[in-house]
């Protein structure tokens, strides 16, 4: 293929099978807390409020969101993944409306290391909460969902290569639309939102599909 080849993907819930913000909610918040969520898609607040103020209502110390975020069940061959597709000659750029707090700690995990390019809104524990800060100074930087995942897609599409997106979220319809169908690869609310617009998309269920079947568009004669 000619020109860079570079996938943007998504993390919590693409890259993992669970997100952390509904882990988060599982895991039990005080019952007076506000439904964040609700008040987000009613336009009251922002998509990157709605995800903090969760996190900030969930005073559970580091140790007990460190337990959270190892439970979000990462792609189980991730390190794998990401080797094969660099060696097939494409960039990985993670693209997250989430916390770099966990996804840095995931990949390290993971043996992920700067091969990867990665855009996540920064956080901190701070008094036993965990709280994201916008990145302001970030050239992707959306007040929104702090991390401007269509501006990272059209960055890459600059480039004059080949684009792929993976994602599953609210945020994600947006950088999907921008790439070809083959390079489009959905699930959960992004899936149902391209069959509802009649978007052709490849469904996958593991990260690793994502990856493999990239690689092997690669190495197509």
């Amino acid at each position: 293929m000619p020109g860079p080849m570079i996938l943007v993907s998504d993390f919590d819930g693409t890259i993992t099978q669970h997100d952390f913000y509904r882990l988060i909610i599982q895991t039990g918040l005080p019952p007076e807390t506000p439904d964040f969520w609700s008040e987000y898609l009613a336009g009251a607040i922002t998509h990157f409020e709605a995800i903090n103020k969760t996190f900030g209502a969930a005073h559970l110390g580091e140790a007990r969101l460190t337990e959270i975020a190892a439970k979000m069940e990462p792609e189980p061959e991730l390190g794998k993944c990401v080797d094969s597709l660099i060696r097939a000659g494409w960039s990985l750029v993670i693209a997250s409306a989430g916390c770099l707090w966990y996804i840095d700690q995931i990949l390290t995990r993971a043996g992920v290391g700067a091969e990867v390019e990665v855009h996540a809104n920064p956080g901190s524990v701070i008094d036993g909460r965990l709280v994201m800060t916008l990145p302001v100074n970030s050239p992707y930087y959306s007040a929104q969902t702090g991390i401007d995942k269509k501006a990272i897609v059209e960055s890459a599409l600059s480039k004059g290569g080949v684009v792929a997106f993976a994602g599953d979220g609210p945020p994600d319809v947006a950088p999907a639309l921008l790439v070809e169908p083959r390079f489009r690869f959905a699930r959960g609310h992004l899936a149902a939102e391209l069959t509802r617009l009649n978007e052709p998309f490849q469904p996958f269920s593991r990260w690793a599909q994502v990856a493999e079947t990239l690689v092997r568009e690669t190495n197509r004669p």
